[in-house]
């Protein structure tokens, strides 16, 4: 099997961010430009008898007789599979599957991947729906790899409100996963990322059931004083200092501008995770994943001879960016599953409760074809018109997107004021009330603009003249 995602993961512990919340978050890159996506509750489920079947490789899994509500965004085309990707179910619990990662030769020719093991497609239906924290859903996930097995090399990252896990499958059956430190952040982008493994630990560390004794027993560790992942199970090629390694250069310059220091878009051993050197804005992580190497000889969208020298994390083909803000219970369940579609570097990320129990119809229903009343669309079209005179309309866009951030921020305090006071059903009610109008504000700003720079393209033809005003 081969992975159909190329995406870049941020992750940020509580005490690292400015607000204290957890963050979760990846661009979903796909491989065509065009992957329409829904963004869906999934209702809960009880009293259920059914088994799961992938369209994709026909992996079989009977379903567990109950689940909770969740928040996904699956792919429009399900011939491939669900692809719900992300979301948040009812146990405040967020999870994001999958991180595309690659194994080396050596440990696959002694564990190869599962053709019909547990793929991308399936993970997120198959998880999410029954975990209830976030080392549970490493060690759910890992007694389904232990079980069926893995297609592909995949990432997961799962968070709670107070912790954060990131697990790594990168052969048919062996895994490890790692506690995201509260002061950290962690960037990813495609590469096998865990390093040393502490199996005197399990507090911060998990791991597959025999892992030491497979490797071992196959001689496949390369270093004489240290058990690290990365170097056991990764690669260390050409494409990844070109595809992978420039992309965590850029986010770790921007997070971590002083000990990023001396480092190079294709250093190979840069650190996963890091210490925060500021308390990181949901801002700072949304700069991230919308960044082209901005302000640097290796942006796209500049004209340097060195402009598509390496992989940006923001891309033409990127289905849907998420962050997941997984925010505190005790004053009222309401983390936030922000949605980005379109292009992360000319599209807004939109807040929605996770706790609702609908989604509007814009995000609900989306036909396969262009339709500006569909956000997945209307978004499209927008980065479209950007791009195609991104030195001329980027600057209103960029405001546009500023706009829509500091809009975000109030509607996001005025609900907590009122939504703290209600409980049950009525919250539910009224948090889904409230990501109608986010709906409806943000599709408005959105075709407005859309709009604006379309009509002044107009303008900005090739085929234009100075015109004598008298003919």
């Amino acid at each position: 099997m081969q992975n159909k995602d190329a995406c870049t993961s941020i992750m940020v512990g509580k005490k690292a961010s400015l607000d204290g919340n957890v963050y979760i978050a990846r661009n979903e890159d796909r491989v065509k430009a065009i992957e329409p996506k829904r963004f869906l509750v999934k209702p809960a489920v009880a009293d259920r008898h059914e088994t799961y079947v992938s369209p994709y490789n026909k992996v079989t899994v009977p379903l567990p007789t109950s689940s909770m509500r969740y928040t996904s965004t699956p792919s429009l085309d399900q011939n491939a599979g669900p692809n719900e990707e992300d979301g948040i179910n009812e146990a405040n619990v967020a999870a994001s599957f999958t991180e595309s990662v690659y194994a080396n030769d050596r440990v696959l020719a002694y564990d190869p991947f599962i053709k019909n093991g547990l793929a991308e497609d399936s993970l997120c239906t198959l998880v999410l729906p029954f975990i209830h924290s976030a080392r549970d859903g490493v060690e759910y996930t890992g007694k389904l790899i232990a079980k069926y097995g893995s297609a592909e090399g995949n990432g997961m990252q799962f968070a709670d409100e107070d912790n954060i896990w990131y697990m790594e499958v990168v052969t048919g059956h062996q895994w490890v996963a790692v506690r995201i430190p509260d002061d950290c952040y962690a960037v990813t982008p495609n590469q096998v990322a865990i390093e040393d493994i502490d199996f005197n630990d399990p507090d911060n560390y998990m791991w597959s059931e025999g892992i030491q004794k497979f490797v071992e027993e196959h001689q496949l560790n390369p270093d004489h004083n240290r058990w690290d992942f990365r170097h056991i199970f990764g690669t260390s090629t050409q494409k990844d200092r070109h595809y992978n390694t420039p992309r965590t250069w850029f986010a770790q310059r921007y997070l971590s501008p002083q000990a990023s220091q001396g480092q190079t878009p294709e250093d190979a051993e840069m650190p996963f995770i890091r210490k925060a050197e500021f308390k990181i804005a949901h801002e700072d992580i949304q700069y991230v994943l919308k960044s082209h190497f901005n302000e640097t000889p290796f942006d796209p969208m500049t004209a340097g001879p060195e402009s598509k020298k390496y992989r940006a994390i923001s891309l033409s083909r990127t289905a849907q960016s998420h962050i997941l803000q997984v925010r505190d219970t005790k004053k009222y369940k309401s983390s936030i599953h922000w949605i980005e579609l379109g292009v992360p570097a000319f599209n807004p990320y939109v807040p929605f409760f996770a706790n609702a129990d609908d989604t509007d119809e814009s995000y609900r229903n989306v036909p396969a074809t262009m339709d500006l009343k569909c956000a997945f669309w209307l978004n499209e079209a927008l980065a479209e018109v950007v791009e195609s005179h991104y030195h001329e309309f980027i600057e209103k866009d960029e405001a546009y997107q500023k706009e829509l951030n500091e809009w975000a921020r109030r509607k996001i305090a005025e609900v907590d004021k009122k939504a703290v006071k209600l409980t049950g059903q009525a919250l539910i009610d009224y948090l889904t009330k409230q990501n109608h109008e986010i709906a409806v504000h943000y599709n408005q700003r959105t075709t407005e603009l859309f709009y604006e720079l379309l009509t002044a393209g107009c303008e900005l033809s090739k085929m234009s003249f100075k015109m004598d005003p008298n003919l």
